[in-house]
């Protein structure tokens, strides 16, 4: 462990430099930079509030703050693990030239969606401020479920960085499985118009105990049950073991499929 642990340090500033390039390379030519980061959640939230609204403005109380939420949890999986997918194919140039941890580019990728998501909070406390909603300090925790979202994020993006490596395919199937995911996460709808056949499908959902767990802290001042912690984090240490070993296991092939 401890030679894994002195490599991850020695590699440590390229980590940095791919992190930025990363950042830099997604907001070229834009006009407003990295603000777009705190702009878009809020943008979409409009929109769809909109939309929403008035279809479940009575079985949710400030629905605004309901779905920028979910936006914030979803669209950091969305794209911290759609990034990682890609992180070993992008990046085949360098790999090909010289000895570098691969794992580094999986964890540039989701590192570079967590600076996304630190922006996106920043939007969901203003909109919280802008709306007088109660500030607890419940909202400290907040930090516990997005430590899980983002380990999660990360034991799944090396599972589809080293797959996505030998069967392309994957990159336009798991467009497909995101669509259908977001419909199974409770961004928009409430928990409680579903049946109980579909209640239990949403809950089977990795995403849904972490989202849970942060709407109760943030807008419910309400902090998660000792259930919903355990469970969140058995699902996260089980897709962290089985990514570094699936990633662990193809990474020496990735050479021939490049």
């Amino acid at each position: 462990m401890s030679v894994y642990i002195q490599n991850f340090l020695k590699f440590r500033p390229l980590l940095s430099e791919l992190v930025s390039r990363d950042v830099k390379i997604k907001y070229r030519k834009s006009v407003l930079g990295v603000l777009w980061t705190l702009l878009n959640p809020l943008l979409m939230m409009v929109i769809l509030s909109v939309v929403f609204s008035n279809l479940f403005k009575f079985d949710i109380e400030n629905f605004p703050l309901y779905l920028l939420s979910g936006q914030i949890i979803f669209n950091f999986y969305n794209d911290a693990t759609s990034n990682a997918m890609s992180s070993i194919i992008g990046n085949a140039a360098l790999i090909k030239k010289v000895y570098v941890p691969k794992y580094l580019f999986v964890i540039s990728r989701v590192i570079s969606s967590f600076i996304n998501l630190l922006a996106s909070y920043m939007a969901l406390m203003l909109v919280m401020i802008a709306t007088r909603a109660e500030l607890h300090w419940t909202v400290f925790l907040s930090v516990i479920p997005l430590t899980l979202l983002v380990a999660l994020s990360l034991g799944i993006g090396l599972i589809l960085a080293a797959m996505t490596v030998r069967f392309r395919d994957i990159m336009h199937l798991y467009s497909v499985f995101v669509t259908a995911l977001m419909y199974l996460t409770p961004v928009i709808y409430p928990m409680s118009i579903l049946p109980e056949w579909l209640y239990k499908v949403v809950m089977l959902n990795p995403l849904t105990n972490i989202l849970i767990m942060f709407r109760n802290v943030m807008i419910y001042n309400t902090v998660f049950s000792m259930q919903s912690f355990s469970i969140a984090v058995i699902e996260t240490v089980v897709f962290v073991v089985v990514g570094l070993w699936v990633f662990y296991k193809n990474q020496d092939q990735f050479i021939l499929n490049l």
